[in-house]
């Protein structure tokens, strides 16, 4: 029982993780172009990323 949550968790641990780490790639990888076409702010996507991930 007790083994089974802690194998639960690391897996949603290491999903998130996973998630995380592709969306950052994705965001990192836009020019600088691509960002003024969206007017985005690679710092505040970081920030929105994070906390949609993690809370």
């Amino acid at each position: 029982m007790i083994f089974d949550t802690m194998i639960s968790r690391t897996r949603d641990r290491l999903a998130k993780r996973r998630r995380y780490n592709e969306l950052v790639s994705e965001i990192l990888s836009l020019s600088d172009r691509d960002l003024a076409d969206m007017n985005g702010n690679r710092g505040e996507m970081l920030y929105h990323v994070r906390r949609q991930i993690y809370g």
